[in-house]
C-alpha cells in the first residue's frame, strides 16, 4: 500500500524553495527534492512535470499573495497606496532575489520575459487604475504607466519620494489645467 503524505504538494513547493534559495537553481534537482521530502522522484513528477513549473509555481504562489496585499489596498490617499505597491513589489523582488538573479534561470526565461512583464504590468494597472479614473483622459494608459514606473523604480530600488513626485504631478496634472 503507497504511504500517504498529508500535503505532499505543500512540502515539495517548501522545500524547492528552500533549496533553490539555499543551494542556487542548478544545484537544486527534482531528485534532491525528493529525497528531502522522504519519497521518490517518481511522486514528484506525479505534481509537476519538470523543475521549471515547480519553482513558477512556488514564485507564482507567492506572486499571489502579492497581488491580494495590493488589491485589499485603498487608493483613497494615493501616496500611501502607491508607495504600499512599491514596497509590496520591492518585497516580493527582495524575497526572490536569488532565484531572479540566477543566470541560468534568464535564460529558460529570456524568451517569455516580454509577455509576463506585460501581464505583471496589466495586474499592477488593473490595481492602481481606479486612482486614474477620472484624472485623465486616457486613464488606462495612465494606470499602466504608473505601474510601469513602480516596476521598473521598485527593481532598482530607487527612493519612492522621488518617484511619487513626478507621479503626483501626472496625477494632478488634469486639476491644475483647470479641467
Amino acid at each position: 500500500m503507497p504511504k500517504v503524505i498529508e500535503k505532499l504538494k505543500e512540502q515539495l513547493l517548501s522545500e524547492a524553495k528552500r533549496q533553490v534559495f539555499e543551494l542556487g537553481y542548478s544545484q537544486t534537482t527534482m531528485r534532491s527534492i525528493a529525497s528531502a521530502c522522504g519519497v521518490g522522484v517518481g511522486t514528484v513528477y506525479n505534481y509537476f512535470k519538470s523543475k521549471e513549473m515547480l519553482v513558477a509555481t512556488f514564485v507564482y504562489e507567492d506572486w499571489k499573495e502579492c497581488l491580494q496585499a495590493m488589491s485589499m489596498l485603498s487608493y483613497a490617499e494615493p501616496k500611501p497606496f502607491l508607495k504600499s505597491i512599491y514596497e509590496l513589489l520591492k518585497g516580493f523582488a527582495k524575497a526572490n532575489e536569488k532565484l531572479f538573479c540566477d543566470a541560468e534561470v534568464a535564460k529558460l526565461v529570456s524568451a517569455s520575459f516580454s509577455a509576463r512583464h506585460k501581464l505583471l504590468r496589466s495586474q499592477i494597472s488593473s490595481i492602481i487604475f481606479p486612482l486614474c479614473a477620472g484624472k485623465s483622459q486616457t486613464p488606462q494608459f495612465l494606470a499602466d504607466f504608473i505601474a510601469e514606473s513602480i516596476i521598473c523604480w521598485a527593481m532598482e530600488n530607487a527612493d519612492f519620494e522621488a518617484i511619487y513626485e513626478l507621479l503626483e504631478r501626472i496625477l494632478n496634472e488634469k486639476n491644475e489645467k483647470g479641467e
